[in-house]
């Protein structure tokens, strides 16, 4: 069959292409025309060029697919322009699904995130059903993950979208090109540019198990519900530990308090407003990391047969690759 991919050249697309390619399934990817290809060399694909804000090319790209993996977002904690990441992530999506229901696609796989999750106060793992809110959600990147969510749950409810929900935690691994916000402190702290840490936590996973946990919602999802694909919770401090092992180097050792933070965040927006060039410290970035993102992975376990490896094999594996390709 053959199975369409949005946000293919990224960091999972790329992971959840390789995994579909394994099991034979012929793929087709929509690539913006200036999309760098890289993640996708030596691939036996087919390309289908368009933009989740031209409804002609999505229609043209899932003619005769009989599943998606709409995993395309901009995943970005700061942006020139909100209304940006609301025209992708939200009406993108709902461009997306309109043309999958009228194409009579069989199986839908949307890829959301933990952001749009509830968290606990206490620092416990939160799942699926932890209660929040769109007011809950800090900047336009959750708003506009959150708000995707909602369309894809209508569609499903009111049109009969066949589309199940997975909410991939941290994940890290090989071919994190850009690389991603998670991605960038493990480089970061592998080539000792990390002096001190913040108190916080992520749930670690690995991208190819991530990717594994798309196919197997494939399989296994139940349309409109939520699935997180995550593994392990750690604190910020280890994190840097385990990749302190990794490379030989010392961790940091510093704990900063995050109201230390905010000036340099602030200087540093402005900074990248006037220059187009991302800052490295985020206002949203710090209002986030107050909290704990812990997750836990027990439906996706139980229902799906979701079991990812450890998290110091995918803090490894993403050292390696960082090393290998010259990143330091």
């Amino acid at each position: 069959m053959t199975t369409l991919v949005t946000g293919a050249t990224g960091f999972i697309g790329s992971a959840v292409t390789r995994k579909l390619l394994d099991r034979g399934h012929q793929v087709r990817v929509l690539v913006r025309a200036a999309s760098d290809r890289a993640n996708l060399d030596g691939l036996k694909l087919e390309f289908a060029v368009g933009d989740l804000a031209d409804t002609t090319s999505l229609r043209r790209a899932i003619h005769g697919c009989s599943a998606l993996f709409h995993i395309a977002a901009d995943y970005r904690l700061w942006v020139p322009n909100p209304e940006e990441t609301y025209r992708i992530n939200v009406h993108g999506t709902r461009n997306l699904m309109l043309a999958a229901l009228d194409a009579g696609v069989e199986r839908i796989v949307y890829t959301s995130s933990v952001a749009t999750l509830g968290l606990n106060d206490d620092g416990s793992p939160a799942d699926e059903e932890t209660p929040t809110s769109l007011d809950e959600m800090i900047g336009p990147y959750k708003r506009s993950k959150y708000l995707a969510e909602e369309e894809i749950k209508n569609l499903v409810e009111n049109d009969e979208l066949p589309a199940t929900i997975v909410n991939p935690s941290a994940p890290v691994g090989p071919r994190d090109l850009k690389p991603t916000p998670t991605g960038q402190m493990i480089l970061d702290a592998a080539a000792g540019r990390m002096p001190a840490y913040v108190d916080t936590g992520l749930n670690i996973v690995h991208v190819d198990d991530v990717a594994t946990g798309h196919l197997l919602a494939l399989d296994c999802g139940k349309p409109g519900r939520r699935y997180i694909l995550g593994q392990q919770d750690m604190s910020l401090k280890e994190i840097f530990a385990e990749v302190a092992a990794i490379t030989g180097r010392k961790p940091p050792a510093v704990r900063l308090p995050h109201g230390l933070l905010y000036p340099v965040a602030w200087v540093s927006e402005r900074w990248a407003s006037a220059t187009g060039k991302p800052p490295r410290v985020t206002l949203d970035g710090l209002r986030l990391a107050r909290k704990r993102m812990y997750f836990s992975s027990a439906r996706a376990r139980a229902e799906l047969g979701y079991e990812p490896r450890p998290a110091s094999d995918a803090i490894r594996d993403a050292v390696d690759w960082f090393r290998a390709n010259g990143y330091f």
